[in-house]
């Protein structure tokens, strides 16, 4: 775990990382909040371009709750089975859809914990569709942004709980709806797991880890 970067160079490391990424976005393909939703509950332990393949059919099928309770739990299966632990998923998609259209008049929440309480929603699910569909200043940790907290110093932690919280902390206001997005793509792209691409790093200068190489 890297020693805390100071608060005034995360100010600067987010105003290079905006200058880079100026309008960070998702890879996650979705068309409004339902299928946001769905994306990001599937998006589990898979990538978003194989999530991404798999719900450009389904969502052709199914973009609203009662589309996708139409489709049933078989088309489910059918569209997303490439897609690790797809039956699971299926039945979730299917429930919390079903949910969505009992409590929630066929609309997504707009509150976290109506949001955790569906079925496959866990507190990365409900940030990521708190930030993206709806504008809050939430910032999901997943493991890129787990891995760039602890590395660089900006929020070391030892879970993804504590990275969350040190974050919400220690990042200015104004770089908190985009935080997120610029953490993951830096983390997918240039600080990556096993080789980090120092070299081509925008934050090297002040990024506290010590096997860093530029």
């Amino acid at each position: 775990m890297a020693p805390k970067m100071k608060l005034a160079d995360i100010d600067i490391v987010f105003e290079r990382l905006s200058q880079k990424m100026p309008n960070p976005q998702t890879e996650l393909a979705f068309t409004n909040p339902y299928t946001l939703l769905v994306a990001v509950a599937l998006s589990a332990q898979a990538t978003d371009v194989g999530v991404n393949k798999a719900t450009k059919g389904l969502f052709a099928a199914a973009d609203t709750p009662e589309a996708m309770v139409a489709l049933g739990l078989g088309g489910i299966k059918e569209h997303i089975k490439t897609i690790g632990l797809f039956n699971m998923k299926a039945k979730n998609v299917l429930a919390l859809s079903e949910i969505l259209i009992a409590q929630h008049n066929s609309e997504v929440p707009r509150d976290r914990d109506a949001l955790e309480a569906l079925p496959g929603v866990g507190r990365k699910t409900a940030n990521v569709v708190l930030n993206e569909a709806f504008g809050e200043p939430t910032i999901a940790v997943d493991t890129h942004i787990f891995r760039l907290g602890n590395r660089t110093g900006i929020a070391p932690g030892k879970d993804v709980v504590v990275v969350e919280k040190e974050l919400l902390r220690r990042v200015p206001e104004k770089w908190k709806k985009g935080a997120h997005h610029w953490m993951i793509l830096h983390g997918r792209y240039v600080c990556k797991a096993r080789k980090p691409d120092c070299g081509n790093c925008v934050i090297a200068d002040l990024c506290k880890f010590k096997a860093k190489v530029v």
